[in-house]
């Protein structure tokens, strides 16, 4: 089929379905919409990055944390080791402190037999060792008195030397008492320093807990934003589709009249290149809106790509374009929407009448506006990554009577 009569049949096929361009009222809702997405581009501009920055420091921020539970873990260690040596100082001071007490009651025991026999002697005249000898009555009886004080005095040194060992005792286990609470003093100076520092890095990692939590929070809020723009977004298209189609009905009317008469003429002039045409299009009337056929996404349920795309996916993603890439009109129509927003990037909205309408989203740029008719095969825009995308593709989407439907089931399985 030539170009020149393919386009010939495409005018006639869409020319009841096509509505004209000067539709007043329709234009100046778009107009508006547009208006108010172009304001707002700004901010969602800033926002997409707010959330990038978010997932970005989300894995650094993770791994402070881990090096900060480590370091607690090696100075919770720390601490459990002086807080064994401060019990273990605090037990040799209460035993130094209980051998001091015996040692000083048995220092006084000690005293009190040494003043007890101070007072014996001053009672008996400070009677000495010699005078008890001399007083002697015969040999026997200094051999009997020199035992006798020998025994005193032996007593007497006894009593001496245990108190002056007592003593000596007592002043070894004042030191050692001294020096155990000195190093208890400094065990628990650094016990407090080492505590100090284990708080302040408990504080630290229960705070960027606190803004971890608070981060992922603000960028959940944020994607529940973005998915309610979506949604108004398509309410926006299906609110526009239904009122272009009460407008296009009474076009189609005129359009028809007009093209049955041009139909009926070149039907079997084109027989031919109508069945090649209607074998390179899908069963409903569509074709593949760029030349590649790699399904990188299907529709419905899947894996939010990059933890940013929508996890009920409403239309296909078609992969293998790169960037620069025509993007091409599935089915002729009128388009209502070609725009920028956060979720779609670069998105065109074309509508084929009675509910039925087509979108393409995240390409590079725009080539065409909004009122303006378009044909099957027409190109609408390059391929791209703008808006919530991953990487260059075409996300491809089909709306009968007011709801999305899978592509799939008139352009094939693809590759």
């Amino acid at each position: 089929m030539t170009k020149t009569l393919l386009s010939a049949l495409l005018a006639v096929l869409t020319l009841a379905a096509m509505i004209p361009t000067s539709y007043a009222v329709t234009r100046d809702e778009i107009d508006t919409l547009i208006t108010q997405a172009n304001g707002l581009q700004d901010e969602q501009a800033a926002l997409d990055q707010q959330i990038t920055a978010y997932s970005s420091g989300i894995a650094e921020a993770l791994e402070q944390k881990a090096a900060l539970d480590a370091e607690i873990a090696v100075i919770a260690e720390e601490v459990a080791a002086l807080e064994a040596k401060i019990a273990d100082c605090e037990e040799r001071i209460y035993a130094a402190e209980d051998d001091l007490r015996q040692a000083q009651v048995k220092e006084a025991e000690k005293y009190e037999q040494f003043c007890q026999r101070v007072r014996a002697m001053e009672e008996q005249g400070r009677m000495n060792y010699w005078m008890i000898l001399f007083h002697a009555t015969s040999f026997a009886d200094f051999l009997t008195r020199l035992d006798f004080v020998s025994e005193i005095m032996q007593a007497d040194q006894r009593v001496m030397d245990d108190l002056r060992t007592l003593q000596e005792q007592i002043a070894a286990k004042r030191e050692e008492l001294k020096e155990s609470h000195q190093e208890l003093e400094a065990a628990n100076a650094e016990c407090q320093v080492k505590q100090a520092e284990l708080d302040a890095q408990r504080e630290a990692a229960n705070q960027l807990i606190i803004e971890l939590e608070a981060n992922r929070a603000e960028a959940e809020a944020d994607r529940n934003i973005l998915t309610e723009e979506a949604e108004r977004i398509q309410e926006e298209i299906l609110r526009l589709s239904e009122t272009l189609a009460r407008e296009e009905e009474e076009a189609r009317i005129r359009a028809e009249q007009e093209a049955a008469e041009a139909y009926r003429l070149m039907r079997e002039r084109m027989s031919a290149e109508l069945d090649d045409f209607v074998m390179s299009a899908g069963s409903g009337g569509y074709i593949w809106p760029v030349s590649s056929h790699r399904i990188t996404s299907t529709f419905g349920g899947r894996a939010s790509p990059g933890g940013i795309g929508s996890t009920n996916h409403k239309g296909i993603d078609i992969g293998g374009v790169g960037y620069g890439s025509t993007v091409h009109a599935a089915k002729g129509g009128v388009v209502i929407i070609s725009q920028y927003s956060t979720s779609y990037g670069n998105f065109v909205v074309v509508s084929h009448g009675s509910g039925n309408t087509t979108l393409y989203a995240h390409m590079s740029s725009r080539l065409v506006e909004a009122g303006q008719a378009v044909s099957q095969g027409d190109i609408l825009g390059l391929t791209g990554s703008t808006g919530h995308s991953t990487g260059p593709h075409l996300h491809f989407e089909i709306t009968e009577n007011g709801t999305r439907i899978n592509p799939l089931i008139y352009l094939g399985s693809g590759d």
